[in-house]
């Protein structure tokens, strides 16, 4: 397939201009060629110089990640980013970057991932961003204890043997879950104004304790990396079935 192709494909599906004035990440292609083809496509939740050390040595022709390298553009190619970015030329390496526009994809992004491991129904976007949405919500089947979902997280998600912390200041039955993956409790206030019996995100901030424990919600801090795996896995599904080959390069961070 040719990488123009590729870019196109995935640039459409992911929505990647809507999210062009709302992102800091460059979306898209962030390294690449202006022509190449691509046979081998390989995805990580990170770009970075491991990532990139380990889909060359896949012998990949693309790089799919949620977290690329320009966020707001590059004063100087030097240093560190010299150093990740030398082995993205020196191998044909492109690099495909979707930050925002992969958590607010309502059926392969993070968030809907998660709500797949919780098995929620009655969903429906979540986490305003501008005209645009980073999360999802839904409904439980059957109510969780907040130690119930806490479970279900550590047993579904690749948060690397650590605990999933929990903020239980809110209802003992868990319903209506609000999910924006990553770092996400900016968006409490809103999850406590739809209602939502918990937000589960990734990472806190500590604000968010008190925050959580004034307006009496859960909150459920499960790992930025590892609420954050389910977009690019769910693209590497997509770019399977337009017949390329790929390969999953987990590195986990445990935060």
């Amino acid at each position: 397939m040719e990488l123009s192709e590729f870019v196109d494909r995935l640039d459409a599906e992911l929505r990647t201009a809507d999210y062009a004035d709302l992102d800091a990440s460059a979306n898209g292609l962030q390294v690449g060629p202006d022509e190449g083809t691509v046979e081998h496509v390989a995805v990580a939740v990170d770009g970075v110089l491991e990532t990139f050390e380990a889909a060359i040595e896949a012998d990949a022709d693309a790089l799919v990640v949620h977290h690329g390298l320009s966020w707001g553009g590059f004063d100087r190619v030097t240093g560190r980013t010299y150093d990740r970015l030398e082995p993205l030329f020196s191998n044909d390496l492109a690099l495909y970057v979707s930050h925002l526009p992969l958590d607010g994809h309502q059926e392969l992004g993070n968030a809907a991932g998660v709500a797949d491991v919780l098995e929620l129904e009655n969903r429906a976007p979540f986490g305003e961003l501008g005209p645009e949405y980073v999360g999802q919500r839904g409904t439980a089947v059957d109510s969780y204890a907040p130690a119930e979902l806490c479970e279900r997280l550590e047993a579904d998600l690749d948060t690397g043997g650590r605990p999933v912390r929990v903020l239980d200041f809110g209802p003992d039955e868990i319903e209506d879950v609000a999910i924006v993956t990553g770092s996400g409790v900016d968006w409490l206030d809103e999850a406590v104004d739809v209602g939502a019996d918990a937000l589960v995100t990734g990472e806190g901030k500590g604000k968010a304790y008190h925050e959580a424990k004034e307006a009496g919600i859960n909150v459920f801090l499960a790992g930025h990396y590892a609420t954050e795996t389910f977009g690019v896995r769910a693209l590497q599904d997509l770019i399977e079935e337009w017949d390329l080959e790929t390969t999953y390069l987990d590195v986990p961070t445990g935060l």
